[in-house]
């Protein structure tokens, strides 16, 4: 997990300001993959004392815009947030739970599935989403 130095490095190289709320959110993203917005507020919360649920919603957006967070969103949840980027990583869901888990390409370089006709496009990212019952909900 990145320190407040490299947290602030990384701002800038998007061509970012350095805020506090900005510093709060995207070490809150590092420090707890796959949460919601809600988990990331309190987080926020919990270092600065006092954000507003705008300013959180208007630093994940804007931390979503520049390619530093990725706005993840499975069928049936809420959005939820990880720092994991660039590398076309898919997540695996528990269907009990909820739980999600981040899951390697299945095979070959970015993007890991082609799609059988892709209309002209020109592919750079595949989203998959495994479904299943985690370990702990597949015993139970």
């Amino acid at each position: 997990m990145p320190d407040a130095v490299e947290l602030e490095r990384v701002l800038r190289a998007a061509g970012l300001r350095v805020t506090r709320p900005r510093l709060a959110v995207l070490d809150a993203v590092h420090a707890h993959p796959h949460v919601d917005t809600e988990v990331l507020i309190d987080a926020a919360r919990a270092r600065l004392g006092a954000v507003s649920h705008q300013a959180v919603y208007d630093v994940l957006h804007v931390l979503t815009d520049r390619g530093l967070v990725r706005r993840i969103q499975p069928q049936g949840s809420v959005a939820r947030y990880e720092a994991r980027v660039g590398d076309n990583h898919h997540h695996l869901v528990c269907r009990s739970c909820g739980a999600i888990v981040d899951v390697d390409c299945a095979v070959g370089a970015a993007p890991c599935l082609s799609p059988s006709d892709d209309a002209g496009f020109v592919v750079d990212e595949a989203e998959v989403v495994f479904w299943g019952r985690c370990p702990t909900c597949a015993t139970a």
